[in-house]
């Protein structure tokens, strides 16, 4: 999906990809993604739909390769030396205000992919499974340099227990993550589980 989806979008510039982008998300957070239509994309970005699904294929791809763009960067190619020091920097990459926004379009796009094969699967191999494995490079290179045990357990849980920091904050406390949030949640909870202790 991605090589054919990057062949149709090289016929925009990147500064119109971003500004359909940031179109997708207006509307996203205005009227959810069941009520986002390519026509409301089309008339909000001045475009016709043909050159939409030319471009995109249909509404999944475009919503999730919007939500993409949001990310400053890949974090694979974060290496500050320390397991501790890779997590705290990808958590300081988003300040508080764009992090409450990006979780609440994830919650609200992660609730619609239970009723939609389609988006599930853009969500998947566009989103998520792509984070996954920048993410297993940084914990290769903890194992490589001998900070975390290759048997050790928790392992094999670590982006569950990331994505359930996320996912629990509204619902425990009542308010969205923030960056002390999971600095502090990395510290006393995912790398103690890994074995490693952070510095008191």
């Amino acid at each position: 999906m991605s090589d054919i989806a990057t062949s149709r979008r090289s016929r925009i510039t990147p500064e119109r990809e971003a500004e359909l982008y940031r179109a997708v998300l207006d509307l996203l957070r205005e009227v959810g993604y069941d009520a986002l239509t390519m026509d409301a994309v089309a008339a909000r970005t001045r475009s016709s739909k043909a050159t939409l699904y030319r471009q995109w294929g249909g509404k999944a791809e475009l919503v999730v390769r919007a939500m993409h763009s949001q990310k400053p960067g890949g974090i694979a190619d974060v290496d500050t030396g320390s397991l501790r020091g890779d997590l705290h920097t990808i958590i300081s990459r988003e300040d508080d205000c764009v992090m409450a926004q990006n979780v609440a379009l994830m919650r609200a796009l992660s609730m619609a992919a239970h009723q939609n094969d389609e988006l599930r699967q853009a969500l998947r191999e566009l989103l998520v499974e792509p984070e996954i494995d920048e993410f297993r490079r940084i914990i290769d290179r903890a194992v490589d340099r001998g900070e975390v045990r290759p048997d050790t357990p928790a392992l094999n849980y670590i982006v569950h227990m990331l994505i359930g920091a996320f996912a629990t904050r509204m619902l425990v406390d009542e308010q969205p993550p923030t960056q002390a949030f999971l600095m502090s949640y990395i510290d006393a909870v995912v790398l103690p589980a890994l074995g490693v202790s952070p510095p008191r």
